[in-house]
C-alpha cells in the first residue's frame, strides 16, 4: 500500500477540494460514471428523493446506496457529505428521534447543503432540523468534534477513495462507532494497486479512480483494526468510456462496491455452531426479506443455518429485535461452516469470492 508524504497528502486534498468545489458545477460535468454509477434506489427511499431540493441533487456525486434498514432513531455520520443529498435522505429515514451529521472539507459544497437545511426540515415535517454540517477532514474526525463511540452508523458514498490516508480514515471510523455499530458505505475499488502517479492526476483523482483502493488492501486495513469479517452487500463493474482516461488506467478494473462492517469481535473464519437465524419480518420497509450481504438473503419466518459470525452480527447489532437466533455459540462446535461459492467477484481478488457465511 502506498503511503503519501504529508506534502503530497495536502496536495491531494487541495486537488479534491478544487475539483468538487470549483471544477464541477454539477454531476453533468463528470467525465466518467464512476462517481455516479448509482444503483436503483430501494423502493422505500424513492419517494423521499422527490422531497430533496433540486440544487442539492444536482451537486450529488455518489456511486451507490449506503442506506441500511432499520434507521429510525439512529445517530448517523455521513463522511464527505458534499451538498447533503444523502444526509437529507437519512434525515427522513432516522426521523425526529434520530440525528445526522454531515462532514465535508469543501466550502462550496457545504454552503449548498446548509442553505436548504430549514427547507428540508419543513418538507419532512420536523419541528426542527435533525441534521448538522461540519467542515473537516474525514481522516481527523476528532478535530471535527466527533467523539469516541458517539454514533450508531457511519455511511459514505464514493468518498473514502479520495482520502490520501485511508488507514487513518478507517481507524477514525472505528473509533467513533459505538460497540455493535456499523460502517455501511459505497465506493470504487480496483483489482490491483495503482501507481502513485495516478493518484496525482487531478481528473483521475476527482473521478474516484486514481486513488481507488485495492480491494485486498482494504481487507488488510480492516483486519489490522480488528475487523476480521467484512461483508460485501452489492457490487457492479464500472465501464471507462473516455479513451484518454482508459489509456492512463491500463488494465486496472474497477467496481462500485457497497460494504458493511460491524464493530464487534468476530472470528477470522466462519465457524459452525449449529445456529439458526430467523428474520421476523418486523422491519416495516422490508417485511418479506432481509439482505445482510450478497450471500445472506433471509426470507421472513424461514429459518436459515448460519455461522457464528453471522449470528453475532444479527444478535449484537440494531437488528437484534428483528431476528430470532436459535443455538448458543460455544456450546457445541461442528468445525468450519460449510459454504457455497458466490459469483461476481473482482478477478484476482478473494473479496466477493466468499462462500456461504464466510467472508
Amino acid at each position: 500500500m502506498v503511503n503519501l508524504s504529508a506534502s503530497k497528502a495536502r496536495l491531494s486534498l487541495k486537488s479534491v477540494q478544487d475539483y468538487y468545489g470549483k471544477v464541477l458545477q454539477g454531476s453533468k460535468d463528470l467525465k466518467t460514471s464512476a462517481c455516479c454509477a448509482v444503483d436503483s434506489l430501494p423502493i422505500h427511499i424513492r419517494p423521499i428523493l422527490k422531497q430533496i431540493h433540486p440544487e442539492v441533487q444536482d451537486r450529488f456525486y455518489g456511486c451507490g446506496n449506503p442506506f441500511p434498514l432499520a434507521l429510525e432513531g439512529r445517530s448517523v455520520l455521513d463522511l464527505g457529505c458534499g451538498s447533503g443529498r444523502d444526509v437529507y435522505l437519512l434525515s427522513k429515514l432516522v426521523g425526529p428521534r434520530g440525528s445526522v451529521i454531515g462532514i465535508d472539507m469543501t466550502d462550496e459544497q457545504l454552503e449548498v447543503a446548509r442553505r436548504h437545511q430549514g427547507w428540508h426540515a419543513e418538507q419532512f415535517g420536523h419541528a426542527e432540523s435533525n441534521v448538522r454540517f461540519v467542515k473537516g477532514y474525514i481522516e481527523d474526525l476528532r478535530a471535527a468534534g466527533i467523539g469516541d463511540e458517539s454514533v450508531d452508523l457511519v455511511v459514505s458514498n464514493c468518498v473514502t477513495n479520495l482520502s490520501p490516508d485511508k488507514p487513518a480514515l478507517f481507524s477514525e471510523i472505528m473509533r467513533v462507532l459505538k460497540p455493535g455499530g456499523e460502517l455501511y458505505f459505497s465506493d470504487v475499488f480496483t483489482d490491483r494497486r495503482l501507481s502513485p502517479e495516478l493518484a496525482e492526476d487531478p481528473v483521475l483523482l476527482g473521478e474516484c479512480l486514481g486513488a481507488a483502493l485495492y480491494i485486498e488492501d482494504f481487507r488488510r486495513v480492516m483486519a489490522r483494526l480488528g475487523c476480521a469479517d467484512i461483508r460485501i452487500v452489492s457490487q457492479a463493474p464500472l465501464e471507462i468510456h473516455d479513451p484518454e482516461i482508459a489509456r492512463k488506467l491500463g488494465n486496472a478494473r474497477f467496481h462500485s462496491i457497497t460494504y458493511r462492517v460491524f464493530k464487534m469481535e468476530l472470528e477470522d473464519k466462519c465457524e459452525d455452531y449449529g445456529q439458526v437465524a430467523t428474520y421476523l419480518g418486523s422491519i416495516s420497509e422490508s417485511p418479506h426479506r432481509f439482505i445482510l450481504d450478497d450471500h445472506h438473503l433471509f426470507e421472513a419466518h424461514r429459518p436459515m443455518l448460519v455461522c457464528g459470525n453471522t449470528a453475532d452480527m444479527l444478535a449484537q447489532s440494531v437488528y437484534s429485535n428483528h431476528f430470532r437466533i436459535d443455538g448458543r455459540k460455544h456450546e457445541r462446535h461442528f468445525g468450519l461452516f460449510d459454504c457455497a461459492p458466490v459469483t461476481g467477484s473482482i478477478p484476482g481478488s478473494s473479496a466477493g469470492a466468499v462462500t456461504g457465511a464466510c467472508c
